[in-house]
């Protein structure tokens, strides 16, 4: 719906004072706008309420409309790939999958339990109901889960400050800690908490997880040198351990675990570069440790340590302990669950992309709390998705959550049967698979892919992996997180402000910086503000209108020439969100610009704006004549006003005066009458004289 309103130039110096003007000063220019539909009263007194009880509405009906089999789903997600299970296309691939991750996951399991501190049973431990139990509650079908590197060096690094590894309390805290973090993930899993998780950006945890790996592998260097070092998440007492301990480096141990290295990185590279040969990936860490073994068992060297003694059968159902600790676990549980999450859900939902069905983030917390719960009522300490064993389950082909309970079986038979052939596994094998995996968390590329395409988030890196490294864990998460968090406040507070011209031969307006070509008019400051406003922003905005009142690039200007700023006008089609603060700016900067003659104008403003605007009074301050729906309806009310200003300066310059007047002086400009053509059509041209400059916009020509 289109409505041609008909305006007249004013000769008066009041721009919205219509009603008095001489014929002698005025032309008539026919101007076509889109009318601006006002929200009603009662939408505004009702809108509050009204979406509140609509939103009550729709998860009512939304409950209501539930079939019995979604109402299954909701609480057993198994469901959803149960009943739709394949067996002639689905067993075969995930009978091999769960197989080929349950061989990677029991010395990896054992690995990660010795970096946690811990007995390498509790790995086997946290290996096994945790499975199971994620495959009920889970909602990703390729996500293995279990015991991770990253976890496991918060759980070392935070419990050996309080107790000593080799006491009972130690591990009782590590269990503890595993009901802690499952508590928490299932309250933002029910709570639907799981965005907050989204204030902690990739290059946070990239720059994290790279500074971890090297702390991780440092940390295990102890069993390749032949003694113990200072445990520490910190890279100097680190570095300086090992230093320090030279004197007592045993080559026997040293040399065995760089074998087993590198027959891990090779088999890893070929697995991952051939595709015919990619069962080597997953079969590295048995290789390894089915090598150790027998070198042990046939040449007994007595300078090798071995894992020892690990006893057999399942874990025992018991309820954690050491429940007078937990305040001082919260912040490590925190960290835990923030670290947990992140790495399981990022790597869930790229599975689930690639593999064609949807997942529900929240739910995934709940799967993941539920199985850290049940888990650490046997034994388990906190437990988590894994990359590198997604991976290869994802690789070898698993469809459904059935691998995960093939890995479960897998798990539980080592338990029931194999635990007596571990007592000869080497140390430094086990220390060659953690270096190993965590390898690849060291991401050197993102490093070189933020220094060509973001400084600031190469800076964030850098700054991340920095404080990790040298401060610790918990300080480098809490340092990324903060800084991040203060990259974002400065982008809001700061946010981009283009001036916008117009594109020739069309209606379209656009950034002036982008498009050189772009016309702007005297008298007229067409501004877009892209971002919400509100309180940390609005000093700034406020600060640029002014700048851009005096400052545009005069060159390029087109219209009559007034030699100052009539009107402002905002385009507020980027703007979501306006709350009082930036409406009482807007107050503020209406009665500045009003003792200085000059308009605001308000363009496209989305409905939820418009509400606040009209309920705080601003619209009608304004003026609901000066809001339009695009930014060429209100430039050609603007041009309008402008072009009666140019005749009436005419007339006031030819008044015999003997002190010419404040705006006399102000527009006495050069040229003569402005041909009146059609504005609202771009493709229109008016004849153009001799006179004219060619590069002039054809819709406004200028006599030399």
């Amino acid at each position: 719906m289109r409505m041609e309103i008909t305006y007249a130039s004013p000769t008066c110096f009041d721009l919205t004072d219509l009603s008095s003007m001489p014929t002698s000063a005025t032309t008539t220019r026919p101007v076509k706008i889109i009318p601006l539909q006002h929200p009603t009263v009662t939408s505004l007194s009702s809108s509050s309420s009204s979406y509140l009880s609509a939103l009550f509405s729709r998860w009512v009906e939304k409950l209501q409309r539930m079939t019995r089999i979604e109402w299954i789903e909701l609480f057993l997600p198994c469901y959803r790939w149960i009943r739709t299970y394949k067996w002639s296309q689905y067993f075969q691939v995930d009978l091999l999958a769960g197989t080929t991750v349950g061989v990677m996951l029991v010395p990896q399991a054992m690995s990660y339990a010795k970096l946690a501190g811990l007995q390498p049973i509790y790995g086997l431990y946290s290996g096994f109901v945790p499975l199971f139990v994620y495959t009920i509650f889970g909602s990703s079908r390729q996500l293995a889960v279990g015991p991770v590197a990253l976890v496991s060096l918060l759980v070392s690094n935070v419990l050996s400050g309080i107790v000593d590894s080799s006491d009972e309390l130690y591990t009782e805290l590590a269990i503890l800690l595993a009901l802690m973090v499952g508590i928490m993930e299932c309250i933002m899993g029910l709570m639907r908490l799981g965005w907050l998780i989204r204030f902690i950006s990739h290059t946070v945890i990239s720059g994290f997880t790279t500074a971890s790996a090297i702390v991780i592998a440092l940390s295990q260097a102890k069993y390749f040198l032949g003694y113990d070092l200072e445990r520490s998440s910190k890279i100097v007492p680190l570095v300086m351990s090992i230093i320090v301990g030279a004197e007592k480096f045993s080559w026997p141990p040293f040399v065995m675990g760089s074998i087993f290295l590198g027959i891990l990185l090779v088999m890893k590279h070929l697995g991952k570069s051939r595709k015919y040969l990619r069962f080597l990936r997953a079969g590295g860490p048995l290789t390894a440790v089915v090598l150790g073994t027998a070198f042990v068992k046939i040449f007994h060297p007595l300078s090798i340590s071995l894992v020892g003694d690990i006893p057999q059968g399942l874990p025992k159902f018991s309820v954690p302990k050491a429940f007078g600790h937990m305040k001082s676990l919260i912040p490590t549980a925190l960290l835990i669950t923030g670290v947990a999450i992140l790495e399981s859900v990022g790597i869930a939902k790229a599975l689930a992309a690639k593999n064609g069905y949807e997942l529900d983030s929240n739910q995934e917390l709940f799967g993941l709390g539920v199985s850290n719960i049940l888990g650490s009522c046997f034994s388990a300490y906190p437990t988590t998705g894994s990359f590198s064993r997604s991976a290869v389950n994802n690789e070898s082909g698993a469809k459904t959550g059935l691998a995960g309970i093939v890995m479960g079986i897998l798990i539980a038979c080592t338990l029931l049967f194999l635990t007596s052939l571990f007592e000869y596994i080497p140390q430094c094998a086990l220390a060659a698979i953690v270096i190993s995996a965590v390898m690849g968390l060291v991401d050197y590329n993102e490093a070189m892919f933020l220094w060509n395409v973001d400084k600031k988030d190469f800076l964030l890196w850098t700054i991340t992996s920095t404080t990790t490294l040298f401060l610790g864990i918990e300080i480098g998460v809490l340092v990324g997180v903060g800084f991040s968090l203060a990259f974002v406040i400065h982008e809001s507070a700061n946010p981009h402000i283009a001036v916008l011209g117009r594109l020739p031969g069309t209606t379209v307006y656009r950034n002036v910086k982008q498009y050189p070509e772009a016309y702007t008019y005297y008298g007229i400051v067409i501004v877009r503000l892209d971002a919400p406003i509100y309180f940390a922003n609005t000093s700034y905005l406020k600060d640029r209108l002014r700048e851009y009142e005096v400052d545009v690039n005069r060159p390029t200007r087109r219209g009559p020439e007034v030699g100052r700023i009539y009107f402002v006008i905002l385009e507020m089609a980027s703007v979501t969100y306006i709350d009082s603060s930036a409406v009482q700016a807007l107050k503020d900067l209406h009665q500045e610009y009003k003792l200085r003659d000059i308009q605001i104008t308000i363009s496209n403003p989305n409905r939820e704006v418009l509400l606040t605007l009209s309920r705080s009074g601003v619209v009608e301050l304004i003026g609901k004549e000066w809001l339009f729906v695009r930014v060429h309806d209100a430039v050609q009310v603007c041009l309008q006003r402008v072009q009666g200003l140019k005749k009436i300066s005419q007339s006031l310059v030819s008044l015999p005066e003997d002190k010419p007047s404040f705006l006399q002086r102000l527009l006495k400009q050069r040229g003569d009458d402005f041909p009146i053509s059609e504005l609202e059509s771009g493709n229109r041209k008016p004849p153009i004289s001799k006179e004219a400059h060619p590069q002039l916009e054809p819709l406004l020509l200028k006599k030399s």
